[in-house]
């Protein structure tokens, strides 16, 4: 399942694997739109979708990685390290359901502004 993510300065796609509960709550509620939060290097977004915390959610990730942070009901997207990183990595608030992981560099995420517009949209296959 392909994703597209909009803001006023860019978009990116990102690839979701289809079967995980969240993933499919997601698509039901495609398209949306809200607002962005920045969090270090980080890009997160409401979604008015509420979910469970599934068995494999992480608190640390790849760059890239499409994260749905159950606390706050909200797609996460780190691109690099956050405020509570230890080095490098990408440490996420508390752990986050994995959805997927972004196409091409998720440096492009910087160019996100807190408050900007965000759009996600399913891609028709």
């Amino acid at each position: 399942m392909q994703i597209r993510i909009s803001w006023p300065a860019g978009n990116t796609t990102a690839t979701l694997d289809a079967d995980t509960p969240t993933a499919q709550a997601l698509a039901k509620a495609l398209p949306l739109t809200s607002s962005a939060h920045t969090w270090g290097e980080e890009v997160y977004f409401g979604t008015g979708i509420s979910v469970s915390r599934e068995t494999d959610a992480r608190q640390v990730v790849e760059p890239g990685t499409v994260a749905f942070w159950t606390d706050g009901d909200a797609l996460a997207l780190p691109y690099g390290p956050t405020p509570i990183s230890r080095g490098e990595e990408c440490r996420l608030a508390s752990p986050c359901n994995v959805l997927g992981s972004m196409d091409g560099d998720a440096a492009i995420l910087a160019t996100v502004r807190d408050g900007d517009p965000i759009r996600v949209e399913l891609i028709d296959e």
